[in-house]
């Protein structure tokens, strides 16, 4: 019957300096991210560096927020040492950099924009966000963050609509791309600056094993 297969999703480039891997991780790999990001969770638990709702404008975001690396603070969005505000925020796990490097060396061959930063990449820093069903999170620059080195993203868990805009502003043009799990997406380099968001989830989409069972967890890893 037509359609019993499902349909191939090839890497792509997005545009200059976006390259999307459908599939990069395995089950088991994404299952393993999953436990270890669990683990760290449980470890900050009622400290400053636990995983919370982070303040903006009058209200807070829908999705949770855990920092590696690095302390994360609001009000004004900035990373500080670790330490620094009395926030002592876990390492990066070694094998997530590692994943990193592994991700970004694949990400280059799709879009030759992140080639520069392939060779020597060092991901000092990881963003862990849940998000719940229901959650999303607007069109925003990572304004604090000034290097143009490329971000890693890895999405487990119920699809999401991955939203990729422009340097200028948070109206169109942009490009909408959607993230399955185990998907891979990194932008750096000419897209660094652009507004990107996450308009909407997709609940009950999460497949079975891969260590989500209802939800979003994407891991976002950075070179300061």
């Amino acid at each position: 019957m037509l359609f019993d297969a499902p349909l191939p999703r090839p890497p792509h480039e997005v545009r200059a300096g976006v390259a999307h891997l459908p599939g990069f991780l395995t089950l088991g790999e994404q299952e393993a991210v999953v436990t270890h990001a669990r683990s760290l969770a449980r470890e900050a638990a009622g400290t400053p560096a636990a995983m919370r709702r982070v303040p903006v404008g009058d209200g807070m975001t829908s999705a949770y927020l855990m920092t590696l690396g690095q302390a994360y603070l609001s009000q004004p969005f900035r990373y500080v040492p670790r330490g620094a505000g009395g926030v002592e925020a876990p390492d990066v796990p070694a094998g997530w950099q590692e994943l990193a490097r592994r991700a970004l060396l694949a990400a280059a061959r799709i879009s030759p924009a992140l080639a520069p930063w392939a060779a020597a990449y060092r991901a000092d820093v990881a963003l862990v966000n849940y998000y719940p069903p229901g959650a999303s999170m607007g069109l925003h620059v990572d304004a604090m963050e000034d290097s143009p080195a490329p971000v890693i993203s890895l999405s487990i868990g119920d699809e999401a609509l991955f939203r990729m805009g422009n340097t200028e502003g948070r109206t169109r043009p942009w490009d909408d791309v959607l993230l399955m799990s185990g998907d891979l997406l990194v932008f750096g380099g000419p897209a660094r600056r652009a507004y990107h968001g996450v308009p909407r989830i997709h609940p009950g989409t999460a497949p079975a094993g891969c260590g989500v069972a209802e939800g979003r967890i994407n891991v976002t890893l950075r070179q300061a």
